[in-house]
Parts: structure tokens; C-alpha cells; sequence
């Protein structure tokens, strides 16, 4: 990637230039974020903020007219996210400029990012390549369905500060590299449960506030009778509300119990990756996977 980007970008007959995301009211980035329809809360950014980097380009008297951030996960390896521009820049170059920026200053080798129709012709022209479909399921809880009785030495029971490092252990292969600093920053905002088989856990999820009502994710199990077990208790507290989990199963039990409690699809995003190093866990040999996302910006 060049290291001598130009600092400023004419567009329009006026100049952009970068500023750090960091030094940019909350209540900008949420008006950015709402003219393009994103369910963003002031809240929700300030938790991105809490955990990852990056920039908006702002004009000549300090309207924001896009974004970028990316999210740094443990030695050379970052998820991108947030990047958005304003209806009237996307056809200007704004969006490319600041990825370009985003990425020299990034640094890392395996990136990964879930990229909306719009965005993937740029994505691919900065070298990423298509891995997947995430199905951004949402809607009122229509009902939640009874699980079976658990099977012998299985317990599911509400996780705390004691848990966590047994949940970063279980979430690395599937998430593809260990996000301690993630998770740690999830479980203070989230309620979390967790399947465990003795002493070994087995599966894990957690929900927060998000955007209109709760999402649930990250979900981390090794099938999906595990990970409707630790989704179930989420969605029965959550009958009659708005709920959103973002999954990469559109078959499958998991799937199926997704569809039944009301959440329909809402959209799709496709994921890409610089390497093949950057995608999720395949969940070869009983490994665990991913099976709802913490967003789709941290993955």
C-alpha cells in the first residue's frame, strides 16, 4: 500500500480532509450512520469507538461526509467495518480514499470484513476476495420454542467474569484468531449464557442492546443443537420485542429455529478476506464455528 496518500481529496468543488474518528461528536457519527439507515445508536458507536481506530473525511467547516474504522484482534489480524459515506459522496471516490487511508494505517495482513451490495466492487478492487453470506436476520419475537430435557452432565446456566477466559478459548478456532479484548468489552454489556459438559464448555451466546431492540451474537458452538441451547433463553426472554441475530446459516436446524421465532432476513452481506487466513473456522473435526455475529463490523 502507497505510504505517501494525499492528505486532502476534492470532491465537488470542495475539499475533504482526514480527521481521527476518535475526536468526532457521537452525535455526528450517529447522523452519519441514520442517513444511510443504519440502526446505530450513539451507544453503539461509542462501543466501537471503545474497541477499534479510524477516520472520517470531513469538508471545509467540519460536516462528516464518511467513515472507516477498523478493529484490531490479537497479532495481524483486523476486521474493517462502518465504512459509510453520504448519499451524495458515493460516487465521488470518498469511500476508496479512505479506505486507502484505513488500510496503509491498519497494517495487518489477514483482514476481514462483511461488505453490503454496494460496497463489494470496491472491496475487490483493494484485493478482497468473497467468503460467504451473512444473513442479517431480524423482526419481533414471534414465540420460543421448548427445548428437550439437556442431556447427561449438560448444564446451561448464565455466564460471568469467571467464565471468560473458557469463552475465549472456545472462540478463537471459530472466530480465527482470539479476541480477548472484544469479548471481555462484550461481556460487560451483555448477558451471556453457556453450555457447559462437566468442566468443558461447550457453547456460548450473548445479547445486548442494539440499534432497535437486542441482538444476539456472538453464538459459538460446535453444533447447532448447542447453539439453539444457548440461543433459546434469549429469545424467550424476548418474546414480543426486537430482536436481530446476524448468521452465515441459511440451512440447517439453526437456521430453521431462527426462521420459527419470527426473525426473517432481513438482508444479506458478503464476507471477504485479503487471505484465506482471515476466514472464519470451518468447523472440521467437531471444531466450533461462529454461528451469530457480535455485528457485522467486529465479526
Amino acid at each position: 500500500m502507497d505510504s505517501e496518500l494525499p492528505g486532502t481529496l476534492s470532491v465537488d468543488n470542495f475539499e475533504m480532509r482526514f480527521a481521527d474518528i476518535a475526536d468526532v461528536e457521537l452525535s455526528q457519527l450517529q447522523a452519519l450512520s441514520i442517513s444511510v439507515e443504519w440502526p446505530h445508536r450513539a451507544a453503539d458507536w461509542q462501543h466501537l469507538l471503545d474497541v477499534g481506530r479510524g477516520y472520517v473525511a470531513l469538508d471545509e467547516i467540519g460536516r462528516i461526509g464518511a467513515s472507516a474504522m477498523w478493529f484490531p484482534h490479537g497479532e495481524g489480524f483486523a476486521t474493517l467495518g462502518m465504512l459509510i459515506t453520504l448519499p451524495r459522496l458515493q460516487a465521488n471516490g470518498t469511500a476508496k480514499w479512505l479506505m486507502n487511508r484505513i488500510m496503509a494505517d491498519c497494517g495487518h495482513g489477514c483482514i476481514r470484513l462483511n461488505s453490503t451490495r454496494e460496497a463489494r466492487r470496491l472491496y475487490a478492487s483493494l484485493g478482497f476476495m468473497p467468503k460467504g453470506k451473512v444473513y442479517q436476520c431480524q423482526g419481533t419475537v414471534m414465540t420460543a420454542m421448548e427445548l428437550p430435557p439437556l442431556g447427561k452432565d449438560l448444564v446451561l446456566r448464565r455466564l460471568d467474569r469467571a467464565d471468560l477466559d473458557a469463552v475465549i478459548a472456545l472462540d478463537a478456532p471459530a472466530f480465527g484468531t482470539a479476541r480477548s479484548l472484544h469479548l471481555a468489552r462484550l461481556f460487560d454489556s451483555s448477558i451471556c449464557y453457556g453450555l457447559y459438559q462437566g468442566r468443558q464448555l461447550r457453547a456460548f451466546s450473548m445479547l445486548r442492546r442494539f440499534g432497535r431492540g437486542h441482538v444476539v451474537g456472538p453464538v459459538v458452538a460446535g453444533c447447532d443443537e448447542d447453539a439453539i441451547v444457548v440461543t433459546q433463553p434469549h429469545v424467550g426472554a424476548n418474546v414480543g420485542r426486537f430482536l436481530r441475530i446476524d448468521t452465515h446459516f441459511d440451512t440447517g436446524a439453526f437456521a430453521a429455529f431462527v426462521h420459527q421465532c419470527g426473525l426473517g432476513v432481513y438482508n444479506t452481506v458478503r464476507t471477504m478476506v485479503t487471505q484465506e487466513g482471515a476466514s472464519y473456522g470451518t468447523g472440521e473435526n467437531g471444531a466450533p464455528v461462529v454461528y451469530a455475529l457480535a455485528s457485522q463490523s467486529l465479526g
